[in-house]
Parts: structure tokens; sequence; C-alpha cells
């Protein structure tokens, strides 16, 4: 072989393990802003994903709603432009079984959610599957919710009356609120900041890592502590799609999902101490609701999402059974 043909063997080589690991790359995209458990949490898979795949492939980050809202995210990855997304309240308009996790202080803490995790959420995903295509193949965290806005201290349901107040895309969600006398909204995540800052919105509930990374303490006078909502995350991918990558790639990839839950619990009950203070030292003014109210006032959402889900009461049943 002459000097010229080994030039080109070397060539052909080069384009053909570039053209390779090209079709292995991973797309992980989500809506959290840097410095969110979302971001932190795909970050930290990324990392350790990327040290075990080594030239087998690679996983690339897409935060900050860069390949659109969680619902478009969640229809690229049907498509296969996607490979991977976080959702989170989404996901109970994806499949009406998520909404159990809609249903007001159902969840107490991580440790009755690792015991749902394992007692209650593989049928609901063989659900999702069997329905939508999607498979969810680790199980994180968004965090517990509260209540922010520019109107008043929340303290009883009754002080939400009349507050324009910004939700997730979760029908549960808006009839939750509704009940306690809100006017809820659902809006995607990215537009929130605007929203509050012009008036659109009064206020908004979510995390604290989710209200620190998106700087809705600089527009928002009360934070009120409720966690009213646990919302767990989801690294969801697609079966038509995922079935597609080769399988020790799928492989690697699961078991790191899987491997970083105990971190993203880690993160979360860190920033929740952590985040608390920031918000404050922002002037937001911080009060600790009457759990006991809004629980008492919660009945009536329980016994909708009974009465309208098929499995809605004997999902309620287990996962309250498990709080003990």
């Amino acid at each position: 072989m002459n000097k010229f043909n080994k030039v080109i063997v070397v060539l052909i080589s080069s384009l053909f393990l570039s053209f390779s690991a090209s079709s292995t790359e991973v797309k992980f995209g989500h809506v959290g802003k840097p410095g969110s458990l979302f971001s932190a949490s795909v970050d930290h898979f990324a990392k350790l994903a990327n040290e075990r795949l080594g030239s087998k492939g690679k996983v690339s980050v897409f935060g900050s709603s860069q390949l659109g809202k969680d619902k478009q995210g969640m229809q690229k990855l049907k498509l296969g432009t996607v490979n991977m997304w976080l959702p989170s309240s989404v996901m109970a308009s994806i499949h009406d079984e998520f909404g159990v996790f809609d249903m007001p202080f159902i969840i107490k803490d991580r440790k009755h959610m690792n015991k749902v995790e394992s007692q209650v959420l593989p049928g609901m995903f063989k659900n999702l599957e069997a329905k939508t295509g999607y498979q969810v193949i680790a199980v994180w965290e968004n965090g517990f919710r509260h209540i922010t806005n520019n109107v008043r201290a929340i303290d009883k349901p009754d002080d939400l009356k009349g507050i324009k107040l910004r939700t997730p895309k979760s029908k549960w969600r808006v009839k939750m609120f509704q009940s306690y006398g809100a006017n809820p909204t659902p809006m995607s995540f990215s537009e929130v900041f605007t929203a509050l800052k012009t008036g659109t919105m009064d206020g908004q509930e979510n995390p604290y890592a989710q209200i620190a990374s998106a700087k809705f303490q600089e527009v928002q006078k009360y934070l009120s502590i409720t966690g009213h909502v646990y919302t767990p995350a989801y690294v969801a991918v697609h079966k038509d799609h995922w079935s597609k990558l080769p399988a020790d790639v799928r492989a690697i990839l699961e078991q790191a999902a899987q491997d970083t839950q105990k971190f993203v619990y880690e993160e979360a009950a860190r920033l929740e101490k952590s985040l608390l203070g920031v918000i404050e030292s922002a002037g937001v003014k911080v009060n600790t609701a009457d759990k006991g109210a809004f629980i008492a006032a919660s009945k009536g959402i329980y016994d909708q999402f009974a009465s309208e889900v098929s499995t809605g009461g004997a999902l309620i049943k287990k996962v309250s059974s498990l709080a003990n």
C-alpha cells in the first residue's frame, strides 16, 4: 500500500470513528436553570455516565428549556430527536395515574417516597409504557413545593382566594388550587419570572431549588412554607428509540441514572436548608402555613381523583398505607 492510499485509509477510519461516536451521542434535556436541583442532578448523571461510557458514547446536556418546554421535550422523546428527558408534574397530563402525586400531602418524606417507588411506581410505569411508549429508567425528584406571591402571606386555604397563581400543566394541581379558592393558570416554567414581574400572575408554587435558581425571590414578596405537594422527577425515554441504542450503552446509562438517585436526594435535602436562607435574605417575608387547615380542605380533591381515575382510589389507598 503506497503512502497516498495509507492516508486515505486513515481518513476513512477517522471519519468512521467520528460517525460512530456521533451516532451514540445521547441528548438529555430538561427545563431546570443553572443552580436548580434538575441542573445539578442531570450534570451529576452525565459526568458519571460519560466516565463509564468511555469511547462508547457521550451524554450531552441541554438545560434551561433549550430543547423546549416539558411537553415539547416529551414529544421530542417520542419522535427520537431527544434521547432522555426529566419531566416532573407534567407526567400527570401524559398518564392520569401520575396525578396521585398532586394529591396534597400524600407523600410525607423521602423515606415514604422510597417505599412508593418500590411498591407502587413499577405498576404505574408498566401502564405508562403500555399506553404511551414512554419508559422511566430512574426516579429522582423535584421536591416539596411551597407558595410565593405578591398579595399576602398564605396561612390557610382562604388566604388564596382571588390570587392569580401559576401552576404546572397538571389538571389536578389546577383543581387543587381552585378548591382552595385561588385562580390557578397552567404556564410553562420558562415564562413564570416575566409573568410574576409584570403582574400577570400574583404567585406560583415550587420547591426552593426552583424558586431560587429562577430568581423568583427578586419579584415576590411572600413565601409561605406549605409543602403541599412532593413532586418526583422521572428519567424518561421512549421505547421506540431507546431500544435502538447499543445494549451496553443502555445498560450503562440506566445504571448511572439509578446510581444518581442517592446524590439527588442528598442534594435536595441540602438545598432545602441552604436556599430558604437565600430567599429570605432577598427580602421575602417567610411564614409557615397551617398544614392542618390545608389537609382539612383537601378531601374534595382526593374524592374527585378517586372517582375520575379508574385506579385513583386504589392508588391513594396504597400510597397512603406506606406512610408509616
